[in-house]
């Protein structure tokens, strides 16, 4: 059985040291321009501090690590095309001929799909949940945000979205070979909203109003996710008779 394994085990490999090569290029060549980058970090949560605050790095080390974190996942947003291009490659073997050649879409439309989901965080639920944050109890103490604490929160949720919103893309994927169809998901659609407000509970600030900003869209894709399973994988219509 081993030796089977074998094949994949050092195709995955070299997938893997594909994807990171990438992205350690990618490291550095961001880590050259990380303050710009952190400048655009920081716009959101700017506009609803206090007048005359600004973000303070708490120790010693934490601009310099801080500076890491943007480097990293502004290096493995511009990896992305290549990361996903490699998750396919390594997947490849397993499908037939006409599906292989789904390569370009897929990778075209799961980055996409990645990079709507992290300008929808960007855009609509870091504004609100900061502005929340930071006018809670304004009145008794003025918050003064740690740079390194903050940027650490904003790419947890920017990644949380951007993998969340891969839904569709997913779901096609599935579909496509044939392991999911648009009655398993229906089914498993009151599961499905239960685990969505669960996770939209652990990747975004603790107020209501973005938990729901993240779950409301979420639910959404899921119901879209139905209907391209329905396109590419309906389920199998039995007539009464067969039923019974």
């Amino acid at each position: 059985m081993f030796e089977d394994l074998k094949p994949h085990i050092a195709d995955l490999r070299k997938r893997l040291m594909v994807s990171a090569g990438c992205l350690i290029v990618m490291f550095f060549a961001c880590f050259f321009f990380y303050e710009p980058i952190l400048g655009w970090m920081m716009v959101p949560v700017e506009a609803v501090l206090p007048p005359n605050s600004q973000m303070v790095a708490v120790e010693i080390q934490e601009t310099f690590f801080t500076a890491l974190k943007v480097a990293f996942f502004s290096g493995f947003i511009v990896s992305l095309p290549v990361i996903f291009w490699q998750m396919w490659l390594f997947l490849a073997p397993g499908l037939y001929e006409h599906e292989k050649k789904l390569v370009v879409p897929f990778v075209f439309f799961a980055t996409l799909m990645f990079l709507v989901g992290a300008s929808f965080a960007y855009y609509i639920v870091v504004p609100f949940g900061f502005e929340f944050l930071v006018n809670f109890g304004s009145a008794v103490v003025t918050v003064l945000p740690s740079i390194g604490k903050y940027v650490g929160f904003f790419t947890k949720l920017l990644f949380g979205f951007g993998i969340a919103f891969e839904l569709p893309v997913i779901t096609f994927f599935l579909a496509k070979i044939g392991l999911v169809d648009d009655q398993m998901l229906k089914n498993f659609f009151k599961y499905a909203v239960v685990i969505i407000f669960i996770v939209a509970s652990l990747l975004t600030p603790p107020d209501v109003l973005t938990q729901f900003l993240m779950a409301g869209p979420l639910i959404l894709l899921y119901i879209v996710s139905i209907y391209i399973a329905k396109v590419f994988n309906p389920a199998p219509k039995y007539d009464e008779d067969e039923e019974e």
